[in-house]
């Protein structure tokens, strides 16, 4: 029996790598005799880099930059070639703040554009851009003004000349635009720690970057799916950069060959950190289920709501990971999770397999 395993992080908890040894653990417990194929997955948030890195290999760099409140982090990012793939969480994530720090009116990108920087000088003629986890509502003015002190000798856009041959690829699930009702302030700058007051003059300061954009480009993308990722940098790389947009989960999943994986697949089985109706707007599970094949797909996650939308998805079980009634901070703990997500596989693979 051949059981894929393709689990996206559980967030603050269990890396993508450590839930799927955790799910290849509990298959094993009950057939070990099974062929599991394990592949780490990332939408473009938490391990995206890393899930590239499992799938083609390549250098991890290392360099130091300025984090959202431009205090110094080390980042990483992966080399392959010409190929550089950039996690922004590293450098403008929301995990190197505490919950008092977040503050979206100051919070900036350029930490993103020092890593950006940093890769095409080390030759990158392509770079594939992970949008999730970010602190920022920028709109990218930070990341645009760290490539201007990079390469601008006169310090202004049209001198950064050596981008042009260099192709960007944002990865991302958003598909609001930059500003407006939908847009990366209304939807996303208030769990960053927006108050109502921030978040209209983060709109407000979003809409005129991007007239200002507009007439000097002669063209405006503010509208155009992505622009509102990661608090409008996806904005700064679509207008700037002329980059393209691709959902994360199927930039990955094209680039590992995953239809070609599961193509004589028995089972496979995908989760995240919580499963609801949100699932179904693109996330990584139903990218994993759209090219699954004729291969059943299972669903685990810490936290379950909408089962019966997500089994009329297409998935063929939907379970919950905890116990009713586990507190929180009981379930979030790592040995924990791993251990009910090794018991819930158990359990699935048992009734399916008959054993």
């Amino acid at each position: 029996m051949k059981i894929v395993v393709a689990i996206d992080s559980f967030k603050g908890c269990l890396s993508s790598i450590e839930a799927n040894q955790a799910a290849a653990e509990g298959i094993r417990s009950v057939l070990p005799g099974a062929e599991v194929t394990q592949i780490p997955v990332s939408d473009g948030g938490e391990g995206f880099m890393d899930a590239f890195r499992a799938a083609i290999g390549g250098e991890v760099v290392e360099l130091t930059v300025r984090d959202p409140l431009m205090r110094l982090v080390r980042a990483r990012y992966l080399m392959r070639g010409a190929l550089a793939v950039i996690e922004i969480a590293q450098a403008s994530g929301l995990t190197l703040l505490t919950e008092e720090e977040r503050n979206p009116m100051v919070a900036t990108s350029y930490g993103t554009g020092q890593m950006v920087a940093d890769a095409v000088s080390r030759g990158a003629s392509r770079v594939v851009v992970g949008l999730g986890g970010s602190a920022t509502s920028d709109a990218g003015i930070g990341m645009l003004r760290a490539l201007i002190d990079a390469f601008a000798r006169r310090g202004a856009w049209d001198d950064v000349g050596c981008l042009k041959n260099v192709r960007f690829t944002i990865a991302s699930d958003v598909r609001n635009p930059l500003f407006g009702e939908s847009g990366a302030a209304r939807v996303f700058a208030p769990q960053k720690g927006a108050t109502p007051q921030d978040v209209e003059a983060l709109d407000e300061r979003a809409r005129k970057f991007a007239e200002v954009s507009a007439r000097h480009f002669g063209y405006d993308r503010s509208s155009m799916e992505g622009a509102g990722a990661a608090g409008g940098l996806g904005y700064a790389f679509l207008q700037y950069l002329n980059a393209d947009c691709q959902p994360g989960i199927q930039l990955l999943l094209d680039t590992i060959g995953f239809s070609q994986t599961v193509g004589d697949a028995d089972l496979v089985i995908t989760g995240e950190g919580s499963a609801d109706r949100q699932t179904l707007m693109g996330k990584l599970p139903v990218g994993i289920l759209r090219q699954a094949g004729q291969a059943p797909v299972c669903l685990i996650a810490g936290k379950v709501s909408d089962r019966a939308l997500l089994l009329q998805a297409g998935f063929a079980h939907v379970e919950c990971i905890n116990p009713p009634g586990t507190p929180l901070g009981e379930a979030m703990l790592k040995d924990v999770a791993a251990r009910n997500i090794a018991d819930t596989v158990s359990r699935l693979v048992t009734s399916l397999s008959g054993c």
